[in-house]
């Protein structure tokens, strides 16, 4: 498999890829991150999940989602196929491991926006290669207004995520980094700069004792 390097001086070096988890209350901004840095860095792979609900009109198979029936979800979950899942509402979403590995192996980076459940499960799976984001909002009362201006829950919905928010937050100890959402633009800015530092951790650069062999050192 081909790898991602990075070039110095005519130096090639390998890199292992990192799974980046950004997790947050609902309306915090995690998905509005992760996109905004899906949409700007290249080494950024998106991961297809895995679920059991039926396609919506203009969703295909492998792009939007890999559609499989309650059975087929289950028996991938048994089989250890899935790196995180969970059952919501009585339908089964996952992400598959294989896509993931092979992405790291290649040097290529995934972002997840995911619940704090999930990134506890993936960093089990992949304890070495994870690096975890989590979003604070400005305050409860900036959270539930950005819900409200969404405009498309009723207000039984927003009810229902002001109070899950709440146990979101309680784990926000459980990862490696924490911002605060005040400003769209700071809060991309700063968990790319979480990205990037992950990305330099020595264990990651695993082509660095190569290179700096070449000074003679």
């Amino acid at each position: 498999m081909v790898q991602n390097r990075m070039t110095n001086a005519g130096t090639e070096m390998k890199r292992r890829g990192l799974c980046f988890v950004i997790s947050a209350p609902s309306g915090a901004g995690k998905s509005t991150i992760a996109n905004a840095l899906r949409a700007s860095e290249p080494q950024l792979r998106h991961s297809v999940s895995v679920t059991t609900r039926a396609p919506r009109p203009g969703e295909k198979e492998g792009v939007h989602y890999h559609f499989r029936s309650m059975e087929q979800f289950e028996t991938m979950a048994a089989a250890g196929e899935l790196l995180e899942w969970a059952t919501v509402f009585g339908r089964g979403y996952g992400t598959p491991r294989a896509p993931v590995e092979e992405a790291l192996s290649a040097g290529y980076d995934m972002v997840f926006d995911i619940d704090w459940q999930g990134h506890q499960q993936i960093r089990t799976a992949l304890p070495d290669d994870v690096v975890s984001l989590f979003v604070l909002p400005p305050s409860l009362e900036e959270l539930r207004r950005r819900l409200d201006n969404r405009a498309s829950d009723h207000p039984d919905e927003i009810a229902r995520r002001m109070a899950a928010a709440q146990d979101e937050i309680s784990h926000w100890s459980e990862f490696d980094h924490v911002i605060v959402n005040k400003d769209l633009d700071r809060a991309i800015f700063e968990a790319r700069s979480v990205l990037t530092a992950g990305r330099l951790r020595m264990r990651r650069q695993t082509g660095l004792a190569d290179f700096v062999a070449t000074f003679g050192v």
